[in-house]
């Protein structure tokens, strides 16, 4: 028996002596380099085939906020590795360990290639389509004109909160959200009010939407990667100030299981947020333009919003999706971030990291004290309520590395999120 038969004879022995390897089709159906393999408990994952005839298999939503790591690209960084980079931040992940150079660590999987058909090793059933699926969608995602009207008579925090919803420029989104919190502050917006807000936020039209399946092929640590980082965190900080509007606009109308409406203590926080949100913008736009490039240059992504879609029935849902989880997250990746700026010798972009960082840590603790204070309204268990709105509500388990401390800062212990991380097998 020469070497080749002996190791097809191996592998095919160990396929069949541990039950976990699932076959999921012919060599020939994985063309694409990347291919969403649907699991049966919502665990679905990712098979990479790369240029040179690999194949890997890792975790498909991204550590870091649950992105489609099968929308996203191959980077080639020489010497025969290559990472999967994630569509919405730009966190890479080794294809054969899913660590990350952020930090982070993807869940991978063992691949066998055995007479041309794939075999991962997994206990869960795997398919090529939705095993179980549903669809949480409000929308279309579009706006129509209606979406928009409001009488421009009203003068309620509400008003202005669906008039930012509906602005597109991101700059004019910015200095009205500035203005209207020196107003509210100031008592002159005095009056919630109510509205109806937009299904989507409005954006500008010249914004390319991302495509997947591309190979890229350079290194790490450049001022190009640099701007595409900072350009992706100013992404995010255009749909968390339509986030923070929403939240009020959406849930003014709110009655607790009391009866009681929100205090205005509620909205004031929210409307801080939104301010500091758009400080944030400011900040990211600004450092880009120093860097020799403007917002609106590369893709940008609406992923984020999808929480606000997934959770625009229920307030405690948003509160823990988007504040305690998402941006908790943001909280997470703060320290590799700002590293990888500071090895570049990047300190003024380091600077705006420091100001969005101490900024975040009071909007985790802004959602957990009215996720708390709701709880407490209505009885109910914070964090047995946490947990099972988590894991309705976002996609897959919550995944190490964590920020202890800054976490702890802002009153999230260990007990809100370390039961939501994937058990030991």
């Amino acid at each position: 028996m020469d070497y080749f038969q002996e190791e097809l004879v191996t592998a095919l022995r160990e396929i069949v002596e541990d039950g976990n390897w699932q076959c999921v089709g012919k060599k020939c159906e994985f063309e694409s380099p990347c291919t969403k393999l649907y699991s049966e408990d919502g665990q679905h994952i990712v098979l990479v085939h790369t240029d040179d005839d690999r194949f890997f298999a890792m975790d498909s939503f991204c550590p870091h906020e649950g992105g489609p790591l099968e929308l996203g690209d191959i980077e080639d960084l020489g010497d025969g590795k290559r990472v999967l980079v994630c569509p919405w931040h730009h966190f890479d992940f080794c294809l054969e360990t899913g660590a990350s150079s952020m930090g982070l660590q993807n869940q991978i999987y063992g691949i066998r290639v055995v007479q041309d058909m794939i075999y991962v090793k997994t206990q869960n059933k795997l398919s090529l389509s939705p095993i179980t699926e549903t669809n949480t969608s409000n929308g279309s995602g579009k706006m129509t004109a209606t979406d928009c009207e409001s009488s421009p008579s009203e003068d309620t925090l509400c008003f202005w909160a669906k008039k930012i919803l509906c602005t597109s420029d991101p700059k004019e989104k910015v200095s009205l959200t500035l203005e209207v919190q020196k107003r509210w502050d100031g008592g002159e917006i005095s009056e919630v009010g109510q509205t109806t807000p937009p299904v989507q936020p409005s954006r500008m039209e010249n914004l390319t939407v991302l495509q997947p399946g591309k190979v890229k092929r350079g290194k790490g640590g450049t001022q190009a990667s640099r701007i595409a980082l900072l350009h992706s965190l100013a992404n995010i900080e255009q749909w968390a100030i339509d986030l923070s509007w929403d939240i009020i606009a959406r849930f003014s109308a709110v009655q607790l299981a009391t009866g009681q409406l929100l205090p205005r203590q509620f909205y004031s926080d929210f409307v801080k947020v939104a301010g500091d949100e758009a400080k944030h913008y400011h900040l990211l736009e600004t450092r880009i333009t120093e860097l020799g490039s403007f917002f609106g240059a590369l893709p940008v992504h609406n992923g984020l919003w999808q929480s606000a879609t997934d959770t625009s029935h229920d307030l405690l849902a948003r509160l823990a999706i988007v504040h305690m989880v998402h941006e908790a997250r943001g909280l997470d990746v703060h320290p590799q971030t700002l590293s990888r700026f500071a090895a570049q010798g990047d300190g003024s972009s380091v600077e705006v990291l420091e100001v969005i960082y101490r900024d975040e840590i009071t909007h985790v603790a802004a959602g957990l004290r009215w996720f708390t204070y709701i709880c407490s309204q209505e009885e109910r268990d914070c964090l047995s309520t946490f947990h099972d709105l988590v894991r309705q509500h976002f996609k897959g388990y919550l995944k190490p590395p964590f920020n202890t401390d800054g976490r702890k800062t802002a009153g999230m212990t260990e007990e809100w999120y370390v039961p939501l991380v994937k058990p030991s097998s």
